[in-house]
């Protein structure tokens, strides 16, 4: 395999563009053919996921919720194609309006932030528990298709977890760099049980991607961190699929955790192209929200993006534990473009959310929590509206991290096998 590239000459890192000509394969409709004809062919796609695991016609790209939208991501045939599938992850009502009298739990998340009309988008819901996922089908299908034999890719754990769990699929070695003693154990246990060969780094992600970057680039291994721009190809599938989920009605606001920069890139480059091809009629706000010990981004955007800055970063939400993120410049491009704002929310506020979000039923990891966490405080500060409509983005399952934020003796009461010690309990 010839050595990819990463970096543009300046140091800043690559985009994939999909060509106006690739849009048009199979048959499938360009911008000027209007989108009614998109919607309806990703519409038909989405209708056949009932019928998987049918190897008939295109039967697995249409079932993932990342191929499906494949004349937007990255047009291939399907023998390239390394895929579970992942995606057709939930989109939960939650606002005091919008949820049902059925769901008073899933109220009281709306309650909390104090909107109307409120959704959560539950990436946890993909095959190894978080949205990385998605880019990782499609930076595993490009491993694939250029002949790799090995990938690699600096982790604060969710990444690890996807990318062993995909190399596996395709037969691939996998090699992740974790920072030592800062993962999650359920997230190691991914890692390993995958197969990975795992290094833990002294010192935090910045220093394992570091590491990383210069072991890919000696030993030529594929590369598959968000630095891989077909990573982000992947993860604007997010929302292609909330959109759709949304009937193509646009939200006011888009709200996500921001760690290492990658779903802010990759939520506003599919807007755009949304956008451009009418599949929507405007382009939301978006709101990258950070936790306050590993905020640079926020720190930049409150100097109105006069200077990058960097930060040693600390927080009890590992999955945006990110001093340095990669994907700077195309995240503030997209906050830029949209009009939209970076926010800091401590861990205090942080967990807080996430009891919210838990006892709703739903549940999360920590740095999910900064999403609700983030929409709490930016509806106080007026910048959000009450009546606003606004989609949320949970990014990891709770059971990532099972210990932080969950009161362990809380709930788990040990008692003799006698009715009477359950009755003590319960009364």
């Amino acid at each position: 395999m010839s050595l990819p590239r990463y970096r543009c000459n300046c140091g800043g890192v690559l985009d994939a563009e999909v060509s106006s000509s690739s849009q048009q394969l199979d048959n499938t409709p360009d911008a000027a053919t209007g989108s009614a004809s998109w919607q309806r062919l990703f519409d038909e796609r989405a209708s056949r996921l009932a019928t998987w695991p049918s190897r008939r016609g295109n039967a697995l790209l249409d079932a993932s919720g990342v191929w499906r939208y494949r004349e937007l991501v990255l047009p291939l045939p399907e023998r390239f194609v390394v895929s579970r599938p992942e995606g057709n992850t939930g989109l939960y009502p939650v606002g005091t309006a919008n949820c049902g009298s059925d769901r008073p739990g899933h109220r009281q998340i709306g309650l909390y932030a104090g909107l109307e009309d409120f959704f959560l988008k539950h990436e946890g819901e993909n095959p190894t528990g978080s949205f990385k996922d998605r880019g990782m089908t499609v930076g595993i299908t490009m491993a694939n298709l250029l002949g790799a034999k090995a990938v690699a890719c600096a982790s604060t754990g969710n990444t690890s977890a996807s990318l062993a769990s995909y190399a596996a699929q395709a037969g691939m070695r996998s090699i992740v760099f974790l920072p030592a003693g800062s993962v999650a154990p359920g997230k190691l246990a991914q890692s390993l049980a995958y197969g990975a060969t795992t290094i833990q780094v002294r010192g935090d992600f910045d220093d394992a991607m570091r590491l990383v970057e210069q072991v890919c680039d000696e030993l030529s291994i594929y590369l598959l961190n968000s630095l891989n721009p077909f990573r982000i190809e992947g993860q604007k599938a997010i929302a292609f699929e909330l959109l759709q989920q949304l009937d193509w009605d646009a939200p006011d606001w888009l709200v996500l955790p921001a760690g290492n920069l990658g779903n802010t890139s990759a939520i506003g480059k599919a807007l755009q192209q949304a956008y451009r091809l009418s599949l929507i009629g405007r382009i939301p706000r978006i709101a990258s929200i950070q936790a306050a010990g590993a905020n640079p981004f926020y720190r930049s955007f409150m100097s109105s993006f006069a200077s990058r800055e960097v930060v040693e970063p600390h927080t009890v939400a590992s999955a945006i534990k990110i001093g340095n993120p990669v994907s700077y410049a195309r995240a503030r491009h997209v906050i830029e473009m949209s009009d939209g704002v970076v926010e800091e929310v401590s861990d205090e506020e942080i967990l807080a959310a996430k009891g919210v979000i838990d006892r709703a039923g739903i549940g999360c990891e920590p740095a999910s929590a900064a999403t609700l966490a983030g929409v709490h405080k930016l509806v106080a500060r007026g910048i959000i509206k009450g009546n606003d409509r606004v989609v949320g983005v949970l990014t990891g399952n709770l059971l990532k991290d099972s210990v932080t934020g969950i009161a362990q003796e809380i709930g788990s009461v040990v008692v003799e096998p006698h009715i009477d010690a359950v009755r003590a309990v319960l009364s």
